[in-house]
């Protein structure tokens, strides 16, 4: 009977071992003893692993003598799991994790590798981060890339915050062809600078880490960035010197040459389509008089010379007034068209272009830093004491004889800045009421923000015909305000901003103001219309400060997103981007030669930008915790005063140095009101020895003095025609 097993005596008889090809046993093998196993999908034999088979044929390989057989058997299972799947024995071999592994060798390299290299190759981590993620996200891994995407995001969100809300919202493959931000990165090569010492290395390494995830860097490289080597000089950022300086002072800015033209850290290209390097060309130079109010000023500085002769060896008013529209005229003008229009000039205008004339020749003249020693400053502070930190804002007249501070509890005081008793409003009428020593101007439902006297110069005659006569100001009930300073009244209220308005402030030649909110926008309007003229949009968050260009042409805006942006005034176009800053923009002032930008932010530094080629020119650190919040130029254009919540006001050189010798030195937070000279070794100003010693911050051989108060945040600092510092502040004990 088939299957049945014989029962004749001694062993069973061995018959020939079969392997069954449904996985069992044969009755065959059953009577032999041996066991023979199945490789079907079905029955007994299935639950042997993968290893227990391969050691049988590797057993059966060794008896036989197939010795080559073996060892290539053995080398290929080597790289088996237990489920018989290979391996992967490189890192790119390894799916959607590749780019994860990759990225931390390099991280973990550049964290080891040498401080003088660490600044410039920490560069390359954040293009090799979102072109990793772009690649996940399209080689469709996107639990992969979400994962790669929230390990890593952390180390980039103080400098690329708004790549990175725009980065977030990519999930799928369509999503990389139609995100702005990632069609940006997509079509264009992202352009980095190292030294050749820092780029051989980091080259040596990733070959010497090739299968641990040193080629996914090495192709992304390639294929995605443009990386530029240059040579150490003495003169470039790449110096030993200035590798040194950058490792000590461990600075985490964008250089101002990186990143995809359009869209890179310093960069001043604002074309929507990333490639385009052309940059919008910008008039600069002065708008001189026209030739009726032009013949006026020649004839009152020629009664001036009459009356008041020059000095030996000092040129007249008539000749300083000749050569200064010689040279306004040589440099490249805005015509009338560009420029928004002007009332005709009046007495008050010509006036007050006489007096400049008289300013600008008889100012002290400050020249550039030379041999370390830079030129000698006056500096005039004015405290204000019992204030209750209740003053948020302060503003001085062109004429310098008024000072004004907004307040928190909704009103404004003016004071007189020699003690003189103000008029009252009827006094001013003619009815002789009693003087004051300050007036109030109540109108604001909420905090006041910002004030700002119209333009205004000195006046030598009774008349006081230039003396400041409006006053702007700004406020969290979301208006602005115009009062007059004859009336001590408000005369017009402007509506228009849908947040509280920041910043206010006028024109260079009155007429225009232009403001700031929390609505993200900035806005011009003119003072014979309740309704705004223009409106800018662009900034991601609230527009704190903004400025005119000296020709009133272009404007400035500065935002919490840690941008600076340059508009034109006439359509509202902008012109310029600056993205240098890691902090809030605190303050901007534009030079009285209408050629560079300097702009302070809330983490102490100063950045200088030239407005033609939109470059960044130096930064300059020195001011310590709280920020800076105000800035002014000298009429040269030569030195820049600051003031800030650490209580000094600091002097800075504008001149780019023609070496890297400079160091930057230590020195404490605030100070017991002694002078700092820049070219003085000092370790601190924290007081007397005894106390505690405070905080240390870094200062730049650009600065040349410091002037420290008394526990006074320097709301303040303005540059008068002369040269000559005004600063106010609060005492804040």
């Amino acid at each position: 009977m088939a299957g049945q097993i014989p029962l004749s005596g001694g062993n069973p008889t061995a018959r020939p071992t079969t392997i069954g090809s449904g996985g069992g046993i044969s009755m065959a093998q059953q009577r032999s003893g041996e066991t023979s196993i199945g490789v079907g999908s079905s029955g007994p034999g299935v639950g042997m692993s993968q290893q227990n088979l391969n050691g049988i044929v590797l057993e059966y390989l060794s008896k036989k003598g197939y010795n080559r057989t073996e060892a290539m058997l053995r080398m290929e299972s080597a790289n088996q799991d237990v489920d018989g799947r290979p391996i992967p024995t490189r890192v790119e071999d390894s799916g959607g994790v590749k780019y994860g592994k990759a990225f931390d060798l390099l991280r973990h390299w550049i964290e080891e590798n040498l401080e003088i290299y660490k600044p410039d190759l920490r560069r390359l981590l954040w293009p090799v981060f979102v072109y990793s993620f772009l690649d996940l996200v399209s080689d469709f891994y996107p639990h992969e890339a979400r994962i790669f995407f929230s390990n890593f995001r952390e180390m980039f969100e103080n400098e690329h915050e708004a790549d990175l809300r725009g980065l977030q919202a990519i999930a799928l493959p369509e999503h990389v062809g139609t995100n702005e931000i990632a069609k940006i990165y997509q079509t264009q090569r992202y352009r980095a600078t190292l030294s050749q010492t820092a780029f051989f290395n980091l080259i040596q390494f990733l070959e010497s880490k090739e299968k641990e995830g040193g080629a996914v860097i090495v192709g992304i490289l390639q294929s995605r960035l443009n990386v530029v080597t240059v040579e150490r000089t003495a003169e470039d950022q790449f110096s030993l010197a200035k590798l040194l300086e950058r490792a000590k002072n461990k600075e985490d800015y964008p250089a101002e040459d990186e990143g995809i033209p359009g869209h890179n850290p310093g960069s001043a290209n604002i074309d929507s389509s990333a490639g385009s390097a052309v940059l919008t060309k910008l008039k600069l130079g002065h708008v001189t008089l026209d030739a009726e109010a032009r013949q006026d000023v020649l004839w009152d500085l020629e009664d001036e010379d009459k009356t008041n002769p020059p000095a030996v060896g000092q040129p007249s008013l008539v000749e300083a007034f000749e050569q200064r529209i010689k040279r306004e005229e040589s440099e490249d003008i805005p015509g009338r068209t560009e420029l928004p229009p002007r009332p005709p000039p009046l007495a008050r205008d010509v006036a007050m272009e006489v007096q400049r004339v008289k300013e600008n020749r008889d100012r002290l003249k400050i020249s550039e830093k030379t041999g370390g020693v830079g030129p000698g400053m006056n500096v005039v502070m004015y405290t204000f004491h019992n204030t209750h930190d209740g003053i948020t804002c302060l503003d001085f007249s062109g004429d310098y004889l008024l000072v004004a501070a907004g307040t928190d509890m909704h009103f404004i005081r003016v004071w007189s800045l020699d003690g003189t008793p103000l008029p009252g409003p009827s006094q001013a009428n003619g009815q002789g009421s009693r003087p004051a020593a300050s007036h109030r101007l109540i109108g604001h439902s909420g905090p006041v923000y910002a004030v700002s006297f119209a333009p205004a110069t000195a006046s030598s005659d009774k008349q006081q015909i230039t003396k400041a006569k409006y006053l702007l100001s700004s406020s969290a009930d979301k208006t602005v305000r115009l009062w007059s300073l004859d009336a001590w009244a408000c005369l017009v209220v402007y509506k228009g901003h849908d947040g509280p308005v920041w910043d206010v402030t006028w024109g260079p030649f009155g007429h225009y103001f232009l403001t700031g909110s929390h609505d993200r926008t900035a806005r011009l309007w003119s003072t014979d219309r309740v309704d705004y003229l223009r409106l800018f949009v662009g900034h991601d968050r609230d527009v704190d400060h903004v400025c005119f260009h000296p020709n009133s042409a272009y404007i400035f805006t500065g935002s919490c997103d840690k941008m600076v942006r340059m508009w034109l005034v006439t359509n509202g176009y902008p012109v310029r981007m600056f993205t240098g800053h890691t902090g809030n923009i605190t303050a901007l002032a534009c030079s009285p030669s209408g050629k560079l930008l300097a702009s302070a932010d809330d983490v102490g530094t100063i950045i200088l930008w030239d407005l033609a080629p939109g470059k960044l020119l130096k930064r300059m650190r020195g001011h310590g915790k709280g920020g800076i919040w105000s800035l002014t130029w000298s009429v040269e254009s030569t030195v820049v005063v600051s003031g800030g919540a650490d209580g000094t006001v600091r002097v800075w050189d504008v001149q780019i140095p023609s070496d890297a010798s400079g160091q930057a030195k230590v020195v404490g937070e605030g100070g017991a009101g002694q002078k700092i000279d820049g070219a003085a070794q000092v370790a601190n100003v924290s007081g007397p020895g005894g106390k505690k010693k405070a905080k240390e911050v870094m200062v730049t051989s650009d600065q040349i003095s410091a002037f420290p108060t008394k526990k006074s945040p320097v709301y303040k600092v303005m540059f008068t025609q002369q040269n000559l510092v005004l600063a106010g502040g609060a005492y804040l004990p």
